[in-house]
């Protein structure tokens, strides 16, 4: 499997083909609950990262961030009721992030709008 590139948009079209292929996409569960982290932007906005493979969010899975392990999310599911929940709470979606925990914050919404126009 080809590594995460460099390039968010990259990420971000690599994301929304796996998932679609898979059927699902990948959290971090840990003890408390799913992984949550500042915005890069606004800090007082938090992020929820996704992965469209497991191999990419368990490279994250070190140092604080060793409490957690990747868990499957159905597609059906994080479309239906995760994507309005988080936008709800005001949380962005992080799209498959590298390992140094770099790249896309989007609003769940606009995620799901790279969905659907995928999906036509």
């Amino acid at each position: 499997m080809d590594p995460l590139s460099d390039n968010v948009e990259e990420n971000l079209d690599r994301f929304i083909v796996e998932a679609m292929e898979t059927g699902c996409v990948w959290g971090l569960e840990g003890p408390e609950g799913f992984a949550l982290c500042p915005s890069d932007d606004n800090e007082e906005v938090d992020v929820m990262p996704f992965w469209s493979q497991p191999e990419f969010a368990q490279a994250v899975c070190v140092d604080e961030w060793s409490v957690y392990k990747p868990v499957p999310v159905s597609l059906d599911e994080f479309l239906d009721e995760w994507v309005d929940g988080l936008h709800a709470d005001i949380v962005l979606i992080g799209i498959n992030w590298t390992a140094e925990l770099e790249g896309l914050e989007m609003e769940p919404l606009d995620l799901a709008e790279e969905f659907d126009s995928e999906m036509q």
